[in-house]
């Protein structure tokens, strides 16, 4: 496992509170109605975004999931246009047009969340088709969940990938659960990564818990793929804290299955790293959880005093010629 800076570790652990705590936010402004629509929470699951994306540049491109706030924040995404987003107004990232799934911005190359179970998957492989095409050296980085692998257009793109050595990192996070499905009675195999065999493409299963394993895996699949050696599938063990949708929809999930993901989660482990190493203390980490807050609170004031959006510009962006 390389070694990472201290400060590349406290930006990791920041972007993972970050994340958490917009999640909470969100979930809060749901349950008031000030959010329209679904809102799916990606906590619990922070440190396969973070572990990912800290090795990602501005250049390179991701294709996200109905679960796709954490990777837009991971990779750069500013909460302040989130929030505008979630609460449909007009400073937002689509302009209020979006919502929660359906978030993008290409200049930090968030090809957009898809409502579409492996929706994502295409777009992808088009992207990292794209960058061999150029030559230019960039990645593109597909997030997927458990149930994708058992779409169509998933295998479709995993095949032309592998047949024409794409550089595309396929990131699998295994949350067990597609809604109130468990992963083995959607699919006769259980471990989702002996899939890349399929499509001649390593293949890794990483604890989606451990950040630094995340990112370990990350820069090797990203290095393999900007120097010209293809595609890697990963498959990031983890666990969705809350209800497929917001906090408490439809439990049914066994309560010790989830206290035992709970034990684990992801930020506490990156703490407990940081102590460890002498980096921060519990007193020092728990005033970036508080500037975290204090960042959100101010996205949430920002997209509540941002305009809704004109009815003029209903059809901007939606056709072209």
């Amino acid at each position: 496992m390389t070694e990472l800076d201290s400060e590349t570790l406290l930006h990791m652990f920041r972007q993972m509170v970050k994340i958490r705590e917009f999640e909470e936010a969100a979930a809060r402004m749901a349950e008031q109605a000030k959010i329209p629509g679904a809102v799916h929470l990606y906590v619990g699951e922070e440190a396969v975004a973070v572990g990912v994306c800290t090795e990602l540049t501005s250049a390179d491109a991701i294709a996200s999931t109905h679960r796709g706030h954490g990777h837009c924040i991971a990779k750069g995404g500013d909460p302040k246009l989130m929030f505008a987003e979630l609460y449909g107004r007009a400073t937002g990232y689509c302009h209020g047009k979006g919502g929660s799934m359906h978030i993008a911005d290409l200049d930090l190359g968030i090809l957009g969340a898809n409502g579409i179970v492996a929706g994502g998957a295409p777009m992808a492989m088009g992207a990292a088709f794209a960058s061999k095409y150029r030559k230019d050296g960039t990645v593109c980085v597909l997030f997927c969940g458990d149930g994708s692998t058992n779409e169509g257009a998933w295998h479709e793109s995993m095949n032309f990938a592998g047949l024409y050595q794409l550089p595309l990192i396929t990131v699998i996070e295994n949350n067990h659960w597609g809604e109130w499905t468990r992963q083995e009675n959607q699919a006769p195999i259980t471990e989702l990564y002996v899939r890349g065999a399929s499509y001649g493409m390593p293949a890794v299963h990483i604890d989606g818990q451990d950040v630094l394993a995340i990112n370990d895996a990350a820069r090797e699949a990203v290095d393999r793929a900007r120097n010209g050696g293809g595609p890697t599938l990963i498959e990031a063990d983890t666990y969705r804290f809350h209800d497929h949708i917001g906090r408490a929809e439809r439990e049914i999930r066994p309560k010790e299955e989830l206290d035992r993901w709970l034990a684990r989660d992801p930020i506490e482990i990156m703490r407990a790293v940081l102590i460890e190493r002498a980096i921060t203390t519990g007193e020092s980490s728990e005033r970036i959880v508080e500037e975290v807050r204090r960042e959100i609170q101010e996205a949430i004031e920002f997209a509540e005093a941002s305009p809704q959006p004109d009815p003029a510009d209903l059809l901007t962006d939606v056709y072209t010629v």
